[in-house]
């Protein structure tokens, strides 16, 4: 660890010598108030979603809501406000990505991230990277990454955003942000807290939903110092503590409780010389959970991962139409818990990463990535992407990339079963992307191809259940986006819609995955007049299975959703909004998970103040 931290330090230094000349006005600001730059440098030919502030403070809190409303990502909710995992493209909640800005955040203990532990208000915007991002974002960008952004601005004011949401089941939700800048200085400061007694009725029944309270607190701590316009220094922190009741089948069943901290902090210099963009990272997460089988007892399971993150990232434009990017970065995750004892990864990371626009209309990018560990064999990974712009209305995208994703502590050292034979899986990604733009009306289809081996499963042995590498699926299908603006006066109206089919099969079994609907389909339709705006919003599910033999007994029914919103603005300023939503109007009976019932009709009104 010390040859690696100390050949990080050199080369950085070593960089900071070259000439200084000032990068361009648009690059610049991209530097110095994202750290993901990566997410628009090199994502030039694959489908982003963008989610604004503007949408993220009208919701639900929670990215799970969030996400299902306005994206084609299928979540199984064990309940309102419960363990809740994604089904990106086809492929399992492992293989889904969430980087915290520009750090992958996914639990190095189950390998995937709770989408209704992540409070979506304390972020400045948040995007959508549909498919393979391995090289870019490591282990489980596999079906695509979700991206959660802080921005840090000089920008020379003070400003403040108080918001608060309350709603069904004695739902109470209260946001502060306040963002402090000069010239030089940016501080960024949140806060949010969220806490339901999630009671809710069954609808058709007479049976409600038992020990489903739960509640987070949520922080975040952003700054940057500029020394001069070409040496900057950037923190973000963040810090979760949470406590969910788990939602009860039976009433006969005994009452659990699940207890989580997480905290996340990265710092990062930027040095800015000549063509080159030189950027150390140090980032330090921590996760620990402790699960109590019975919350009438003091007696609990627990388990926490600490991992520590270098990162030495140069960027060099040579000209005005080519970047390249070496990337060193070495991680070393510390592991231990109830059923883990106290185990050590180190992973030592090279990537190289180019890019040529060829000329105005023509551009393509190559990323290549290399591992080096001693507790798996890494694979090689790529992907190659191109982008033509036809005409001014016509753009295609072309992208294939090879992604993988690790076995996880629980995967590799659970004491009853772990199995250090394991083996990454594998991916291998097609995508075709065709985007029309026509005035004020934007419209993408995408098809995609993706063949994934030595996918990990728990299965039966003779006395436990061990992971194995065992599934061969592949997944394929199509995407669609529309977004069109019509004003007419002072009125204006947006739609906004995504559409996904998707093919998830068991090479085995030829069967559809469980939990991978065929279809999913959001809409929604937007007017705005003066200080007034309003909403409708539709969601619709398809059919999925749930036993992997897809026996139809067993399926979980289609449903739709149906949401509608609306909000007014006050005072002479328009600095105080004033909202309410009307959630599931139509009063459906649905779940996502076999036996976990979701709410029927429920409200969420909301106060936002910004001065």
């Amino acid at each position: 660890m010390k040859k690696t931290i100390i050949l990080l330090l050199a080369v950085c230094f070593s960089v900071v010598s070259f000439a200084q000349t000032q990068l361009d006005s648009i690059q610049y600001l991209d530097v110095i108030e994202l750290s993901d730059i990566k997410l628009k440098a090199f994502t030039n030919t694959q489908t982003v979603l963008k989610l604004s502030d503007s949408i993220i403070k009208k919701g639900n809190p929670l990215l799970t809501h969030l996400l299902n409303n306005n994206s084609t990502i299928y979540f199984k909710e064990n309940g309102f406000g419960m363990v809740s995992s994604p089904s990106f493209r086809g492929t399992t909640a492992q293989q889904t990505a969430v980087i915290w800005n520009g750090i992958n955040i996914n639990s190095q203990l189950n390998g995937q991230t709770d989408f209704s532990t992540v409070n979506t208000k304390l972020f400045d915007n948040i995007d959508v990277r549909s498919g393979g991002g391995s090289v870019l974002y490591g282990s489980g960008a596999i079906g695509g990454s979700i991206h959660l952004n802080n921005k840090i601005a000089y920008n020379n004011t003070d400003s403040h955003y108080v918001g608060v949401n309350y709603g069904s089941f004695n739902t109470i939700n209260s946001t502060y942000k306040g963002h402090f800048s000069t010239d030089k200085l940016s501080i960024n400061a949140n806060v949010s807290y969220l806490k339901s007694d999630n009671d809710y009725d069954y609808v058709d029944s007479n049976k409600s939903n038992l020990n489903g309270e739960f509640y987070s607190n949520t922080i975040g701590l952003n700054l940057g110092y500029k020394f001069n316009d070409n040496n900057i220094i950037k923190a973000y922190s963040n810090f979760y503590d949470g406590q969910r009741h788990f939602s009860l089948q039976l009433p006969t069943e005994t009452p659990s409780k699940y207890k989580n901290r997480d905290s996340r902090n990265l710092l990062e210099y930027v040095g800015l010389f000549g063509g080159f963009t030189s950027k150390l990272k140090v980032a330090y997460l921590t996760e620990s959970y402790k699960y109590f089988s019975n919350i009438e007892r003091d007696v609990y399971t627990d388990g926490g991962v600490n991992t520590l993150i270098l990162k030495y990232d140069l960027s060099y434009k040579l000209g005005d139409n080519i970047t390249i990017n070496p990337v060193l970065d070495y991680t070393q995750n510390t592991g231990e818990g109830s059923s883990i004892s106290k185990v050590k990864r180190n992973v030592t990371g090279f990537n190289l990463l180019f890019k040529q626009e060829v000329t105005s209309n023509f551009l393509y990018e190559i990323t290549t990535r290399q591992e080096i560990t001693d507790n798996y064999k890494s694979p090689f990974l790529y992907s190659l992407g191109l982008k033509y712009d036809i005409s001014d209305a016509y753009t295609v995208t072309l992208n294939g990339s090879k992604n993988y994703r690790v076995p996880t502590f629980n995967d590799l050292y659970w004491q009853s079963g772990g199995n250090l034979d394991l083996k990454p899986e594998t991916s291998y990604q097609l995508e075709l992307g065709n985007t029309f733009t026509f005035k004020t009306v934007d419209f993408s289809v995408t098809g995609f191809y993706n063949d994934i081996t030595d996918m990990i499963r728990w299965l039966p042995t003779t006395t436990v259940w061990r992971p194995i590498n065992t599934d061969h699926v592949k997944t394929y299908g199509v995407e669609a986006q529309l977004n069109a603006t019509h004003y007419f006066g002072k009125n204006q109206l947006t739609l906004t819609s995504n559409y996904a089919y998707t093919i998830s099969e068991d090479q085995q079994r030829n069967a559809q995955l469980i939990y991978v609907p065929y279809h999913k389909a959001t809409a929604t339709l937007g007017y705005n007049y003066k200080r007034l705006s309003a909403y409708y919003q539709y969601v619709f599910v398809g059919e999925v299975f749930t036993q992997s033999d897809n026996n139809p007994k067993y399926n979980i029914d289609a449903y739709y959703l149906s949401n509608l919103g609306i909000d007014y603005t006050l005072g002479k300023k328009k600095n105080i909004t004033v909202g309410a939503q009307l959630n599931n109007i139509f009063n459906h009976n649905y779940q996502s998970v076999l036996g976990r019932f979701m709410p029927g009709t429920h409200f969420n009104t909301y106060l936002n103040f910004n001065f």
